[in-house]
């Protein structure tokens, strides 16, 4: 089967982690042993999140006075090679040396007339006081917003087009590579009227885009590997249920957060819809199961309605 598996921020660094080089590796060796395991008999590609490395390195970029910040387009760049080498090295590590590897610097094309641009939410960085947050939209012209009991900075994330690169990616998978590929959603590129292509100041969902880059694929399975099990309502309360299998236009109907389960619950929604094939959203650890059909929120268009979970199901890293 040929698999699309995007993997959650929380992949690469847990909240409330130091931002370092080092437990962002340890992350990605304990996310690289559970996807080692779903890479025999199937076609992999890896999407990943971005969003605590490319605020990083604009916070750091911003402290540089020494000459103008790089934008979020050349940062995400940057991100999609240090993320891509680490996934690399840490699968390498755990699979035959007979299996190639590929990162691939993807672009991906936005409409540079998207409501996003006036209106940024996708947060990025590290979480800050309410006093630090004040601070740095003074110095650095940032938007930040509310994030639970902090504050972090907040881009525009505009809806993803087409994946420019979809063709080489396509090349390298019927080649047997892993493809590491839309690191971050893809560096955001508009088209200018005189067709000239360049970047543009924003962060691309990383899920909706990994949906596109599935259909665009023909893949089999759409996998969110996430820090929860399953897709619940009532998250958090002592009535929360988990979502067995739910039909896309059951799901959608529901409502959920936009900051948090609501670009994936779309993102499968669209591919289900488009494809008829099943999206899955469900935890990093239960790969495997997930695979076979026997963990996470399936979205399928094979039923109707609502099945909920027989028994409350909370990952152990919820």
């Amino acid at each position: 089967m040929r698999v699309v598996i995007a993997l959650g921020g929380n992949a690469l660094l847990r909240r409330g982690e130091a931002l370092t080089a080092d437990n962002m590796r340890a992350n990605v060796r304990v996310a690289c042993r559970q996807i080692a395991r779903a890479v025999p008999d199937n076609e992999i590609v890896i999407v990943h999140g971005n969003g605590p490395q490319v605020g990083l390195l604009a916070l750091q970029n911003a402290a540089y006075d020494k000459v103008p910040p790089y934008p979020l387009d050349v940062l995400g760049a940057q991100t999609e090679g240090m993320i891509g080498y680490m996934l690399e090295q840490e699968l390498g590590n755990e699979l035959p040396a007979r299996i190639p590897f590929a990162t691939f610097m993807t672009q991906t094309e936005v409409d540079p007339k998207d409501p996003a641009f006036k209106a940024p939410t996708k947060p990025v960085g590290p979480v800050y006081s309410e006093e630090e947050a004040e601070r740095l939209a003074r110095e650095n012209g940032w938007a930040m917003a509310e994030d639970g009991d902090f504050y972090r900075r907040v881009v525009a994330s505009p809806k993803p087009q087409r994946i420019v690169d979809i063709r080489p990616i396509r090349w390298l998978i019927e080649k047997g590579a892993v493809v590491i590929c839309a690191g971050g959603g893809g560096v955001p590129t508009i088209l200018d009227e005189d067709g000239t292509r360049k970047g543009v100041e924003a962060v691309i969902d990383k899920d909706l885009v990994a949906s596109l880059l599935s259909r665009e694929l023909l893949a089999d399975y759409f996998i969110i590997a996430t820090d929860v099990d399953a897709v619940y309502v009532n998250w958090g309360k002592p009535d929360q249920k988990a979502i067995r299998r739910a039909h896309p236009n059951a799901l959608s109907e529901m409502g959920f957060a936009a900051g948090s389960m609501g670009p994936k619950v779309e993102a499968c929604v669209q591919y289900a819809v488009a494809t008829g094939k099943r999206a899955v959203i469900g935890a990093l650890e239960d790969i495997v199961e997930i695979l076979r059909g026997n963990a996470g929120t399936t979205i399928t268009t094979e039923i109707d309605g609502i099945e909920w979970a027989s028994e409350t199901l909370v990952s152990d890293a919820a």
